[in-house]
């Protein structure tokens, strides 16, 4: 919804609103509706708008409290704002129809219980003038991002990392989270960012901020809102996504859906049409023409009769080369792949046309999509001794999936140690003395690679993986100045779908069992019967070998600054790519990871320090 930034200085210096303004300029895209600035002492925050909810100048922000007492920033959705809004109207005099005014109003009202109240999405930071405390938190799940930098003199805060490089004068990569990007191609899974000094609040965290002291703590616990296992009818799956959907309809903006032909975002298409007849509904898509494993066409298509406004986006080895230094830019930390990138089109492409977007993450989590989800199901079927159900379940997704890939996980997850964690840094030619420094640092949840049980196993997705997948979806739709709402991330649909049997998430060889019972009377019967997953891929094994990119990445990889980082055999690396580039093998999750950490470098770091 918004970008949110802010500083607070510990010593006798004043806020400063051009430092600020400073911080904030970076991060206009994320609100280009507006800006707005609080200044109080030492305390300094800042607002750009992007008006989603009441466009009138009384949503304005940093809001003030009637009484003056409180200052609010806030970047995201509060989406039972009108529920709790009849609640507080006893209370409160409300002048306006936005979600930020009921939020402020609610945590006047209840304190930090405000956030137990909240069904949303959001980062917001609230001043005390009174009391002289800044108090701020995160959503669940970590959808809207908060990302901080905290020293002797100074807390710095703001919606995203390129903010608060100004402030960093001799910027630092941080080798542990580099070590388990490079080795376990995890990213996101604990408050450390790319960035030695700068951290992010992580989801369900609060914190409080008075005389010099940072003091975090967990507001919300996923785990102890589980009652596993407690079944749940199609039917009333169906009720509470309808409702997520209803809330997150809200807007005084058009609304639109990122469409990518699975199961997830078709769910919420087909809601969107048969229960609340939209009609008129906008949907985005990638397409690609030419790579018939990854193009979705087919199923998009099957939307054809009912939907009027389609509008999809072809992206291209060519328009990826051309737009390959903004993508990196814009995401600010290294990913594990360039999928992401078809994400970043379609949004590129819903620009202009709709302001607030539907988006299917969070489900394949929640409900097994994943293939690996499989072989974990495959493995506690074993270990229980449940001999007759494995085989049953075994040759029900040979006979109705493509992909043979839950097998190898089963395998994999019984390997030892020791040989998993080989395998991981031989296939990314990663440096032995890089390994060997910092391997015992690593701090990767033992359950993600292990997983003890099928519900722990979704559990950890939810709280260790999930997350870089929402700053993803954030980054890339906020760039275009568009909000991404996330209905299957309603935190009392993620808490029933947790607490669910393993056989109403895998049934039969199929995955998202519940799921795809519940709308099985409104999905198109194309996409129903699919078995296959690919979301907003991207043929990136195929881009990093066109002609572009070999120039390029040839030159990269021969590059002094590339081979004295130490993190990659830089001898290994050319010798593999080579072996891409003529087809005798696939090595495109290796040679993604070994450019956009060295083009990182390049723009985050060299350049900063030669700046």
């Amino acid at each position: 919804m918004c970008g949110i930034a802010g500083i607070v200085h510990f010593n006798s210096q004043l806020a400063d609103q051009e430092q600020v303004r400073v911080l904030l300029q970076q991060i206009r895209h994320r609100g280009p509706d507006g800006e707005g600035f609080f200044m109080h002492g030492q305390v300094g925050l800042g607002h750009a708008r992007l008006s989603i909810l009441d466009l009138s100048t009384a949503g304005h922000q940093p809001m003030k409290s009637k009484d003056e007492r409180y200052c609010m920033i806030f970047n995201g959705g509060i989406y039972n704002y009108l529920e709790l809004k009849a609640e507080l109207a006893p209370f409160h005099h409300f002048t306006s129809t936005s979600d930020s005014e009921v939020l402020l109003a609610a945590y006047q009202q209840w304190g930090e219980d405000c956030l137990h109240r909240f069904n949303g999405d959001f980062a917001f930071v609230i001043y005390d003038v009174q009391e002289d405390t800044l108090f701020g938190a995160r959503d669940r799940f970590g959808a809207k991002p908060f990302y901080y930098r905290l020293s002797d003199t100074r807390f710095a805060f703001a919606s995203e990392i390129k903010a608060l490089l100004p402030l960093e004068e001799n910027p630092e990569a941080n080798d542990k989270a580099i070590f388990d990007y490079i080795v376990y191609n995890r990213t996101d899974h604990t408050e450390a960012t790319f960035f030695k000094h700068i951290l992010k609040l992580k989801h369900g965290h609060s914190f409080t901020l008075k005389k010099g002291k940072l003091n975090i703590r967990r507001w919300y616990d996923l785990e102890s809102k589980l009652h596993y296992p407690t079944p749940l009818r199609p039917e009333e799956f169906r009720d509470r996504l309808r409702d997520s959907i209803r809330l997150r309809l809200r807007s005084d903006v058009p609304v639109g859906v990122c469409l990518s032909g699975g199961i997830d975002s078709s769910s919420i298409t087909s809601v969107l049409l048969h229960d609340f007849n939209r009609t008129g509904l906008n949907t985005f898509s990638a397409v690609f023409d030419g790579d018939a494993s990854i193009d979705e066409r087919m199923y998009m298509n099957a939307y054809r009769d009912q939907l009027s406004n389609m509008h999809f986006v072809s992206p291209t080895a060519e328009s990826f080369y051309s737009e390959f230094t903004e993508f990196i830019i814009s995401l600010s930390e290294p990913i594990p792949g360039p999928s992401p990138y078809a994400q970043f089109k379609v949004m590129q492409l819903a620009q202009g046309k709709v302001t607030v977007t539907m988006d299917g993450q969070g489900a394949d989590e929640m409900l097994g999509g994943y293939t690996y989800f499989y072989g974990a199901y495959f493995k506690e079927l074993l270990m229980r001794g449940k001999l007759p159900l494995l085989i049953r379940e075994a040759l029900a997704y040979y006979r109705k999936n493509a992909s043979k890939e839950a097998y190898s996980y089963f395998i994999y997850y019984g390997l030892p140690h020791l040989l998993k964690d080989y395998i991981g840094r031989h296939n990314g030619s990663v440096s032995e003395a890089f390994y060997k420094t910092h391997y015992r640092e690593s701090t990767i949840s033992e359950d993600l690679y292990h997983p003890p049980s099928l519900h722990r196993f979704f559990l950890q997705h939810f709280e260790y993986k999930l997350e870089h997948l929402l700053k993803w979806d954030d980054l890339n739709s906020m760039k275009f100045s568009i909000e991404s709402r996330i209905p299957f991330l309603d935190h009392r649909l993620v808490e029933s779908s947790l607490s669910l049997p393993p056989e109403l998430l895998l049934h039969g060889g199929v995955s998202k069992f519940i799921l795809r019972e519940s709308v099985k009377d409104i999905l198109p019967a194309a996409i129903y019967n699919r078995r296959d997953k690919v979301g907003f891929a991207a043929p990136g094994a195929q881009w990093l070998k066109s002609p572009s990119f070999a120039v390029f990445i040839r030159k990269l990889l021969q590059s002094p600054e590339f081979a004295g980082r130490g993190y990659f055999d830089a001898v290994a690396c050319r010798k593999k790519y080579e072996m891409h580039v003529q087809g005798k093998a696939d090595y495109s999750k290796d040679i993604w990871k070994w450019v956009n950490l060295e083009m990182w470098f390049r723009h985050f770091i060299d350049k900063k320090k030669s700046d």
